[in-house]
């Protein structure tokens, strides 16, 4: 993306968020043309003088392609709101950061995730649930939303890995910075396995401030969020705000009324929460059985034109490959060698010598 260093830019800006940034948009059709604009222009697209000299300051010191790759340097991609990488989800939020600081990858399958949240401080049984639930929900290819802090957030990342799944972890620092410290490894398999998110620019060092805006984002990259422990000042309570704020499913593990670390999650379901009482509860209600469904689609799906073509002209009668070169005007190599992709895809079998025919399948596909 050509003007992307122009969005590092103004992310460097203080007092430049999502609003703003959309003002400078909406005025100015593309931030290149607001970066160079001068004091006069940016007073008329509506942003205030103590912004404007913070971004004079900016853009007076700052090397932009310099700060992409520095970013780059430490394996963090930029992603951008405008652009199609960007989790869908997330794009529909209120306030959705315009920059998304990434490590690992971000693949459209996530759009099926929930949120798991809950205390640092867990008891055994917020352990059992979390590692239990987060495990379940990997396994029927349900991607798992947290905020990687001890506690709950991180039995909820091993969870889904020791599923054999994906998981997004959210972080209130900079992704050059491991937070908390010891996890680090988890923070490596996470990567490899799902990814790392943050708003905040390298650098930005884990402040308390941080958390409240980061648990936006954790809601908001969930179809639902599920809390598992919490007390009544815990954080996860602010995930949950922000989740209803997101027309996002919350629920809540009901637990004693005797365990402090109960009482938010009680509280919750006594204002409307649903209470969790069956995992399964969390496919139904929110359809997410259709996950394995669409995950057959997408590996249904051809790869590239040719195979487009190659499953338009074979159909239910086998065809003989020079057949099937004379109908798409392909050469030899490229129809044998896509033939032979796509048999060991499964879209087309071999019924005689050179002759193919496509595989039929009954099982139902659902739109998703």
């Amino acid at each position: 993306m050509s003007d992307q260093k122009y969005w590092v830019g103004f992310d460097r800006v203080r007092g430049i968020g999502s609003v703003r940034t959309n003002q400078l948009l909406e005025y100015f059709g593309d931030l290149k043309t607001a970066w160079f604009a001068d004091e006069a222009q940016l007073r008329q697209a509506g942003i205030p003088d103590k912004v404007i000299d913070a971004l004079s300051e900016i853009r007076s010191e700052i090397d932009l392609e310099g700060e992409v790759a520095k970013i780059h340097s430490f394996g963090i991609m930029v992603v951008t709101i405008k652009q199609d990488e960007y989790p869908p989800l997330l794009k529909s939020i209120p306030n959705a950061p315009p920059v998304l600081y990434v490590k690992g990858q971000i693949l459209d399958e996530d759009q099926f995730a929930i949120a798991i949240v809950g205390t640092r401080k867990k008891t055994s049984y917020g352990k059992q649930v979390t590692m239990e639930l987060s495990r379940f929900l990997a396994e029927n290819g349900i991607t798992v939303i947290s905020g990687m802090a001890r506690g709950i957030d991180t039995i909820a990342h091993q969870g889904a890995l020791d599923g054999g799944g994906r998981t997004i972890a959210v972080l209130g620092c900079g992704l050059d910075i491991t937070y908390p410290p010891e996890n680090h490894l988890l923070s490596q398999q996470i990567i490899e396995n799902g990814a790392l998110v943050s708003e905040f620019y390298p650098g930005t060092q884990p402040e308390a401030v941080n958390f409240p805006p980061r648990n936006r984002i954790i809601s908001g990259l969930a179809r639902a969020v599920v809390v598992v422990e919490a007390d009544e000042r815990s954080g996860a309570l602010i995930t949950a705000k922000f989740a209803l704020e997101q027309t996002r499913d919350v629920f809540a593990v009901p637990g004693s009324i005797y365990a402090p670390r109960s009482r938010g999650t009680n509280r919750l379901i006594s204002d409307g929460a649903l209470p969790l009482l069956d995992y399964k509860d969390l496919l139904l209600i929110l359809n997410l059985e259709q996950t394995a469904d669409y995950r057959y689609v997408q590996q249904s799906l051809p790869k590239n034109d040719i195979e487009a073509l190659l499953l338009e002209t074979i159909r239910d009668e086998p065809l003989h490959i020079d057949e099937i070169k004379n109908i798409t005007g392909l050469s030899t190599d490229k129809v044998s060698a896509n033939l032979t992709m796509m048999e060991l895809k499964g879209f087309i079998r071999k019924t005689g010598n050179m002759t193919y025919q496509a595989v039929s399948d009954d099982r139902e596909i659902y739109e998703v």
